[in-house]
């Protein structure tokens, strides 16, 4: 009898220490998306890029019950600019809403190299596992090499 009640003792703590840790931060903080190809974004928002790309920005729309998220680079004067994706994560807002911050990877030319000089506008744009829009979305970047 004794071995049944130690056993299930540290049953219940295992269990404690792997999903506590879960239950204390909100559950997964990382959301799930897809990083879409030019002929896979909807028509409504290819439409409306064209306001937003001009500034460095992260932003997020609605289209038929989807949440893509969309991170600009703004205007830069020649090629060899790009943006990534690396996570996303939702965190708790007020009010019982939702925030998420989107992990960018920037790359720039580096200083030597030859690139052709052109006015660029790099973007990327995905589409997310979430059901709803967040009340924020904050940009967080790392330039890599």
């Amino acid at each position: 009898m004794k071995k049944v009640v130690i056993t299930l003792m540290v049953c219940i703590a295992v269990l404690g220490i792997v999903f506590l840790p879960k239950y204390l931060n909100g559950g997964n903080r990382n959301v799930k998306f897809k990083v879409l190809e030019n002929d896979e974004v909807p028509k409504k928002l290819v439409d409306v890029l064209p306001n937003y790309l001009a500034v460095e920005r992260a932003l997020g729309c609605k289209i038929d019950g989807e949440v893509f998220v969309v991170v600009t680079r703004g205007e830069k004067k020649t090629e060899g600019y790009s943006v990534t994706i690396d996570k996303i994560e939702k965190v708790k807002g007020e009010n019982g809403e939702f925030d998420i911050i989107v992990h960018a990877l920037f790359k720039d030319p580096k200083p030597d190299e030859m690139v052709e000089q052109r006015i660029i506008y790099p973007f990327v744009i995905v589409k997310t596992g979430l059901d709803e829009l967040p009340k924020n979305i904050e940009l967080e970047t790392e330039y890599i090499e």
